[in-house]
């Protein structure tokens, strides 16, 4: 069967343009490889009357829902490549299957590359954080720190010290020129120069940094800005514009998420800088919605 539609991820973004695509009657099909950025996070936060729920059963909410509408249908499985095909797109996926549809929605989001510190990775998502709207206020208060990865560093340092007393640790790196030193004073922000170790804490808590040089330094929260790279490699092979931002690629789309290839729309984390759940769902919205009306109305894809 030929689909309207194909999503490539089945998260906020994905799930959100499938179930306005399924809503107008139009046959949309969700390829989906589990791994959604989230799946670290025990809590979700900031997302309208979903505050504090888990984002998995949040994604398993929505995605019982959407199975509902007998128009839409799931696939499980990763999609490894996309080529135009006749006047839509074929998906290929990496157990051999094939899918073809009149448009494309892209959706698979991005993965974050950590820094290869000890005892980082287990509490990415816990202790560990990027986002203090998404986190920062359950540290409220509590000793914080922000692990320099580039000069935007020093804005996150100076944003999360409206939560708490904060450290920037440059962990070996230069130290800041005289401006941003003063910036950074002003918002009463500590800077550590020395290498950091290793990070301790019980389970996935965090309790304190361990330094090269010996020392222990107490901290609850560390964020960390880390580079991403894209999920997949679709919207290259498809020919779509990407930009390379400051910390990782973006997927480049205009106002109703298409991106440069007509037909092929982009949504989430792999299609916009900031990110959050909630742009994630709505842009989703807009794609799904902008992808249903050029096939109602073909003039809009011109």
């Amino acid at each position: 069967m030929r689909y309207d539609a194909i999503i490539v991820g089945g998260s906020f973004a994905g799930l959100s343009a499938a179930l306005y695509i399924a809503r107008a009657r139009r046959r949309v099909c969700v390829i989906d490889a589990g791994a959604p950025r989230n799946r670290f996070a025990d809590a979700s936060h900031g997302f309208f009357a979903q505050d504090g729920e888990n984002p998995l059963a949040m994604i398993a909410a929505a995605r019982a829902q959407l199975a509902g509408y007998p128009n839409a249908s799931f696939v499980a499985g990763e999609a490894v490549s996309a080529r135009a095909a006749g006047d839509g797109f074929a998906v290929s996926l990496a157990g051999g299957q094939r899918l073809e549809a009149s448009k494309l929605v892209l959706a698979f989001g991005i993965r974050d590359i950590l820094p290869d510190l000890p005892g980082l990775a287990e509490r990415w998502g816990a202790s560990v954080l990027h986002c203090p709207y998404c986190h920062g206020f359950e540290f409220a208060g509590r000793m914080l720190g922000v692990l320099f990865a580039g000069p935007k560093s020093l804005h996150q340092a100076e944003l999360i010290a409206e939560w708490g007393p904060t450290t920037l640790f440059l962990n070996g790196n230069p130290a800041p020129d005289a401006e941003a030193c003063t910036r950074l004073a002003a918002r009463k922000i500590r800077i550590e120069t020395g290498s950091v170790r290793a990070l301790a804490g019980e389970g996935r808590a965090l309790s304190a940094l361990a330094m090269a040089d010996g020392r222990t330094i107490p901290l609850e929260a560390l964020f960390v800005g880390p580079r991403y790279r894209l999920n997949s490699p679709l919207a290259e092979q498809l020919g779509c514009a990407v930009d390379e931002g400051m910390l990782g690629p973006t997927i480049r789309t205009d106002a109703m998420k298409e991106t440069t290839v007509p037909g092929v729309y982009a949504a989430g984390d792999a299609a916009r800088f900031p990110h959050s759940v909630a742009w994630a769902s709505a842009d989703g919205v807009t794609a799904g919605v902008s992808l249903h009306q050029t096939l109602v109305f073909p003039r809009l894809a011109a």
